[in-house]
């Protein structure tokens, strides 16, 4: 039932401007892949391109071993067998949960016993037979988005696209509904690619994630590389709250922009880049003597297990964790542990 996607130089201008530029994308039968990035990046208008709402300058994408764009004739957006769920839910308010999931299934073409099945097996699966009866309106949020979901599910796609769909949840719901959500397309072994902005979702989600950057792909893999060993600056910045200071690697020693100190980094690219520094790597100055830094506390907030401080080193501004209170104002020093040292480019 679920199929393979292939993008292949997806370029898409609107106003005049550049959204998508020459993007390849690849998703494998079965697996759920996350387009993150901020606003204007291209993910959504990406999303449109494959469901079909838009179409592309140029390129070609490849679903289920067919063309349906690049060809002579692009097929239609309602004939590729695509699951679409929006922020926004798109129920019809006057139909009640069984209705919303039955009328989409009415243009197929099949018979009432297969629609019936379907409907069936999707409200079970989601947890909906009880809400059966009610319409949009009486139910929760979540609620509304497992119906979208389940809608979808009944009209077995080849590929579900999912538009930021946990936004209009409020943030003690949306872990929650992350997880059913991710329960219910895996249990079904459907492809996914999943839009957002939020890198924690991401990572939640995903088997891979495609990091977007002015309609091209920062870099694409899976979350615990991208945690790891971001490519570049852009990344280390976006993924995790990482700060990267900028300096100069001289001699196998990273001096920073604006400091008189510098690292011993074995095997780092002479030249400009930046150390990503991930908050939670900083320990006591005495814990690893050769690898210091020190900075000056700018700002301080408590986050439960730690302090999250603000520090500027020579000319950047970073953030690290730390377990007790320091004032603003206070010089402090902190060490790296050997095994995170990493540089990265621009």
């Amino acid at each position: 039932m679920t199929a393979e996607l292939f993008c292949r130089g997806i370029t898409k201008h609107l106003g005049g401007r550049p959204i998508l530029q020459s993007l390849d994308l690849d998703v494998k039968a079965g697996e759920v892949v996350s387009l993150l990035g901020a606003s204007g990046s291209g993910k959504t208008t990406l999303l449109r391109c494959i469901a079909g709402l838009i179409e592309p300058d140029s390129g070609s994408i490849m679903l289920d071993g067919k063309k349906v764009f690049g060809g002579t004739h692009p097929v239609p957006a309602e004939k590729r067998r695509i699951g679409m769920v929006f922020q926004d839910y798109a129920l019809w308010p006057h139909m009640t949960v069984a209705g919303n999931l039955t009328f989409a299934l009415q243009s197929q073409n099949l018979s009432a016993a297969e629609i019936h099945s379907r409907v069936e097996h999707a409200l079970e699966l989601a947890r909906l037979v009880p809400l059966h009866h009610r319409h949009p309106s009486e139910l929760s949020g979540g609620q509304q988005q497992r119906v979208a979901i389940a809608r979808c599910i009944a009209a077995r796609p080849s590929l579900m696209l999912f538009d930021e769909p946990l936004s209009n949840l409020d943030a003690a719901l949306r872990e929650d509904m992350r997880t059913e959500m991710m329960d219910l397309v895996r249990h079904e072994g459907l492809t996914v690619v999943y839009v957002t902005h939020d890198q924690s979702e991401a990572m939640a989600v995903s088997d891979r994630i495609a990091v977007m950057r002015d309609g091209i792909l920062a870099q694409f893999a899976a979350p615990q590389d991208l945690y790891d060993r971001p490519a570049n600056a852009f990344v280390a910045g976006f993924i995790g709250g990482f700060s990267a200071l900028a300096g100069t690697v001289t001699g196998q020693h990273f001096t920073p922009d604006g400091a008189t100190h510098s690292l011993p980094v074995p095997n780092a690219p002479e030249g400009p880049g930046f150390l990503v520094l991930r908050p939670e790597d900083a320990r006591s100055a005495e814990s690893h003597p050769e690898l210091c830094l020190s900075g000056r506390v700018m700002a301080r907030a408590y986050q439960g297990r730690c302090w999250r401080l603000t520090l500027d080193i020579g000319t950047t501004r970073i953030k690290i964790d730390w377990p007790s209170g320091v004032e603003t104002g206070q010089e402090l020093s902190f060490s790296l542990p050997p095994d995170r040292l990493l540089i990265v480019n621009h």
